[in-house]
């Protein structure tokens, strides 16, 4: 159930308990003075009707001496005694009444008795009650929907904080849930809110730009003497040691290589240069260049751009025509030889890809991904478990880059009969 919902229903409960309370002790305080009226009535009424009787000897109306119906608990007053006594006998037109009763003529007399029936005033306590039902009905539907409308001010705000963090976490350092938030609607908790998470987004914002500008800095000064001890090494006599240090130093360029693509995808100054491709020859074009043993499939109807089926393209290893997409072929073989070489560095053999549509799936037969790299996504110069190898970790955290700048959708899974799956899927 949505927040403003939740308010709404928590207010409209409030206000019917309080309706609730306040007609009760309506009701209760109106008929104990009912009742204390009637008795004070029955009182006075007794004794004016005693002092018609001892000077005249008759009755005033309403008085009776010795009632058939007396309450038995007021026949034997004592001479003098006043008293009073609740009836809640119902008797034709006569419903609850208050007897007051005094003995005439000392012991053994008669008692004379007065009854004051309270029907109409119970009466008008019963147009009371439905009165306050009606009045708190009313002030009901005219509360819920001021609180349905206070609670959804107080959601869309909470919102906009929730959408600005999602932001946030999505990678995105500029979201800000702005001044105005608070400064509209004056200082609350939600405001309160709304400025932490400025404040964490600002913080953390400064904390990656240091980080990237320190991974940017150490790239490109770590270039110019790579590069150099690269030319260096032609310079060695041929032999074991020169093939060792040649390959190390190849493994030092490439790494800064990918510093410096990271420092780039991370300042977003990558943009994609597209023209229509064949989607399964680029495939196997970066399956080639990797140089490993990689089985490559093309499978399904291809579709060109609006469903229709494709007009160009290469043949696949099953024979039919393949999907033509419109891409940068630069970086989708970056992305696809990056997850060739991880599947077989952190996976086993049989490593296959498969072209189907828009979709390229790398699967290979390893332990898989580990739990934390499927939850938090790949995380640099770390490869996961132990037993999926060696690595600097940053041929995932390149491929995901890359994918973002290509507006495709990389997926990293694990079979269920074992094995790592990434599944590149293109945009239309």
């Amino acid at each position: 159930m949505p927040l403003r919902w939740k308010i709404a229903a928590l207010a409209a409960a409030t206000a019917s308990l309080v309706a609730l309370a306040v007609g009760v002790l309506v009701h209760l305080w109106t008929a104990m003075d009912i009742r204390d009226r009637a008795e004070m009535e029955a009182t006075n009424t007794v004794y004016s009707a005693m002092d018609v009787y001892r000077r005249t000897g008759t009755l005033p109306g309403g008085a009776e001496l010795d009632p058939a119906d007396l309450p038995p608990a007021l026949r034997h007053p004592a001479d003098g005694d006043r008293r009073v006594a609740y009836d809640g006998r119902v008797e034709g037109n006569l419903g609850p009444s208050v007897w007051g009763t005094q003995r005439v003529g000392g012991p053994g007399g008669p008692v004379l008795a007065v009854r004051i029936n309270m029907s109409p005033q119970l009466y008008d306590l019963r147009r009371l009650d439905a009165s306050v039902a009606v009045a708190s009905l009313v002030s009901l539907a005219a509360a819920l929907p001021l609180a349905v409308y206070g609670a959804g001010l107080v959601a869309r705000r909470l919102r906009r904080v929730a959408g600005t963090a999602a932001r946030i976490s999505a990678g995105d350092l500029d979201a800000r849930t702005g001044p105005a938030l608070g400064r509209a609607r004056g200082r609350d908790e939600v405001t309160d809110i709304a400025a932490t998470v400025d404040l964490m987004a600002d913080s953390l914002g400064r904390r990656l730009r240091v980080e990237r500008q320190f991974t940017a800095d150490v790239a490109h000064e770590l270039r110019t003497p790579v590069g150099g001890l690269l030319a260096a090494t032609d310079l060695l006599p041929p032999g074991e040691t020169e093939d060792l240090l040649r390959a190390r130093v190849r493994d030092l360029r490439a790494l800064v290589e990918d510093l410096l693509e990271i420092s780039r995808l991370d300042a977003g100054a990558e943009a994609p240069v597209r023209v229509r491709v064949p989607l399964a020859a680029v495939v196997a074009e970066a399956v080639a260049r990797t140089g490993l043993d990689t089985e490559v499939t093309v499978t399904g109807a291809p579709h060109g751009p609006h469903g229709s089926p494709a007009s160009a393209g290469e043949t696949g290893e099953t024979g039919e025509t393949t999907e033509t997409v419109e891409t940068d072929p630069r970086r989708l073989e970056r992305i696809v030889g990056n997850l060739v070489v991880n599947a077989h560095r952190h996976g086993r053999t049989p490593v296959r890809v498969t072209v189907e549509g828009r979709t390229v799936v790398v699967r290979d037969h390893g332990p898989g991904f580990p739990a934390d790299l499927l939850l938090d996504g790949p995380r640099r110069f770390r490869t996961g478990a132990a037993e999926r190898g060696a690595g600097h970790g940053l041929g995932l955290t390149i491929a995901l880059g890359q994918a973002r700048v290509l507006g495709a959708e990389l997926r990293l899974d694990n079979a269920p009969d074992g094995g790592a799956v990434a599944t590149l899927r293109l945009p239309h």
